[in-house]
């Protein structure tokens, strides 16, 4: 199952680079596997965080990632996490969770 998420986390963030470079968005950096100063498996340690109906608390190690992570960069793709199956309310919530605030625009419920 983890396998499936991953995989799963991937797909998305590969769609997310194609867009974003699509768009000229200066926030993606130039490798491929990091996308708003996060890489894919740092993302996949979130999943378990923002899919289904009622998600766990993240764990310590998806806040680390949340830590590091570009949120106004993350805010951009708000919109698109419903085509990968990724509740938005959830994913914005995620944060917060790991102790951080949200730029104003991103605070927005989808």
């Amino acid at each position: 199952m983890a396998e499936l998420g991953s995989k799963f986390l991937v797909v998305c963030t590969v769609a997310a680079l194609i867009v974003a470079l699509a768009n000229g968005d200066a926030e993606v950096t130039a490798t491929p596997s990091t996308i708003c100063n996060i890489t894919v498996s740092g993302l996949a340690q979130c999943l378990p965080a923002i899919t289904g109906k009622s998600p766990p608390r993240p764990t310590k190690s998806c806040c680390a990632v949340m830590k590091k992570a570009n949120l106004r960069c993350l805010c951009n793709y708000k919109s698109q996490f419903t085509n990968f199956g990724i509740d938005p309310n959830n994913a914005m919530a995620l944060p917060k969770k790991c102790g951080r605030k949200l730029p104003l625009e991103c605070t927005k419920k989808v």
